[in-house]
């Protein structure tokens, strides 16, 4: 994969972590709530709940709060039903976007995110104008010090990762989708404790090279902007650019 500006788009933006802590954590007990909802509180029983509460322990959210929002679906009755939904879209520049939401009112999420897009030189799109672009996969980011690339892939062969990126001292694994919980415990076992980010989202195929700093600051604050929805889940863009443009 060339033009890895993922990896140090989520070190920029770790320093920030904890003051959005609790809209990450919010995220993952919606998903929770859904899970629970679909296929009840047992994980054992329910792959889907199994899954959203790996992601939400892969988040570093705390096993109380974790408890807590499985305790309150269960025991809600009548409670919201969320929606799994997938938005296609440009950001300036042409820059392919996918955007996956989970949603207890499509007739909200839908124009929000159009808005969000207009607003900063985007535009929605058709389902299919841009999902070819990507593939659905897990992808593990983590802090790997000074580690050298070839000790890297055996880490991830080891861990069953298809793939690792090496990019000024953050490492990204990727792997296949349905593989997220068995690649998770597999990057613990390599020792890796916490992780910068983890989530199933969609990895372009391709990726396009921005030409300047400012072309960069624009996808980076359609994406921001994105991602500060709460309905919004993971957004994914098929750009990159210098890491040092960050600064």
């Amino acid at each position: 994969m060339a033009g890895h500006s993922h990896a140090a788009n989520v070190k920029r933006r770790k320093d920030s972590v904890n003051a959005k802590k609790a809209k990450i954590f919010s995220k993952c007990a919606k998903h929770l709530d859904s899970a629970v909802r679909v296929g009840g509180p047992d994980p054992t029983q329910n792959p889907r709940l199994g899954l959203a509460i790996e992601k939400a322990r892969a988040a570093n959210m705390p096993k109380d709060n974790i408890d807590r929002a499985i305790k309150k679906a269960a025991g809600e009755k009548d409670g919201a039903e969320y929606l799994e939904l997938v938005y296609e879209g440009y950001g300036p520049g042409g820059v392919a976007l996918m955007i996956s939401c989970l949603t207890d009112n499509r007739n909200r999420t839908a124009p929000d995110i159009k808005f969000l897009l207009e607003k900063r030189g985007g535009n929605l799109g058709a389902q299919g104008s841009v999902s070819f672009l990507f593939d659905m996969r897990s992808v593990f980011v983590v802090d790997c010090d000074d580690k050298e690339e070839e000790e890297l892939m055996e880490e991830a062969m080891e861990a069953g990762a298809e793939d690792v990126v090496l990019d000024d001292g953050v490492a990204t694994f990727y792997g296949d989708a349905t593989e997220f919980i068995e690649l998770k415990a597999g990057l613990e076992a390599a020792g890796y404790e916490e992780f910068i980010s983890a989530e199933i989202s969609y990895v372009p195929q391709t990726r396009m090279p921005l030409e300047s700093p400012e072309d960069a600051k624009k996808i980076q604050g359609i994406i921001d902007a994105l991602e500060d929805n709460d309905d919004v889940q993971t957004v994914s863009g098929n750009h990159s650019f210098p890491p040092e443009w960050l600064e």
